[in-house]
């Protein structure tokens, strides 16, 4: 397994510095070079999952960006004992509707190794936000074991610091008797920190909780 995940982070090393290169040519051929950011920012998180019948865990995710260019690398996604790295590049469009998506392409290792074709969207309104990210993870094992994992949520900021809405999810990285699993979330953000909690099936015996909480620099 140590050898797969090496294999991946150099995989995921390789194509951020190629990424890297075609977004400085791009930029500085395209626009301004006053208006082009030199600085990283970051983000990293951590999702608790408490389930019935299952083992608890977490699922941590790091991500950093500069201008366009996107790199991510998580763990537990999309299957338990799981590293995946992911390069991707960074679009905004409108003003008042602002829609901001992250195509992406990643890697996965450990006791799921495939590619992952990715998608990361973020669509807000006023106080209205929708947000999805989906991949389809391409099992190089057993290509039959082709998975469409999605997280949605489309939530209401109640004040500027507290949101609330609805959530769904499909996902492999647990047993579940249900495919898609839907349920409530709170949430807020103080400063740089944001934090959530969303609750599963609130009306059947498999209902669960998922804590997350996060940081941006």
């Amino acid at each position: 397994m140590r050898r797969v995940i090496v294999q991946t982070l150099l995989i995921a090393s390789v194509a951020a510095r190629t990424a890297a290169q075609s977004a400085d040519a791009g930029t500085s051929s395209s626009r301004d070079p006053s208006n082009h950011s030199e600085t990283w920012s970051g983000r990293g998180s951590s999702a608790f999952y408490a389930l019935p019948d299952a083992g608890n865990y977490l699922q941590p995710t790091a991500a950093a960006d500069r201008d366009a260019l996107h790199l991510e690398m998580r763990y537990n996604y999309e299957a338990q004992n799981s590293v995946s790295g992911f390069v991707g590049r960074n679009v905004t469009f409108g003003t008042s509707v602002v829609l901001q998506m992250t195509p992406m392409l990643g890697a996965l290792a450990g006791d799921t190794t495939g590619i992952v074709p990715a998608l990361e969207l973020d669509l807000a309104w006023k106080r209205l936000e929708f947000y999805t990210e989906g991949e389809y993870v391409i099992d190089a094992i057993h290509p039959s074991d082709r998975f469409l994992y999605s997280w949605s949520e489309t939530s209401i900021w109640i004040t500027n610091r507290i949101r609330t809405g609805v959530v769904t999810q499909r996902t492999r990285a647990y047993q579940a008797p249900r495919d898609i699993q839907r349920g409530l979330l709170l949430g807020a953000t103080v400063a740089k920190f944001e934090a959530a909690v969303y609750f599963f099936n609130p009306n059947a015996d498999d209902r669960f909780f998922v804590a997350s909480i996060g940081v941006t620099f």
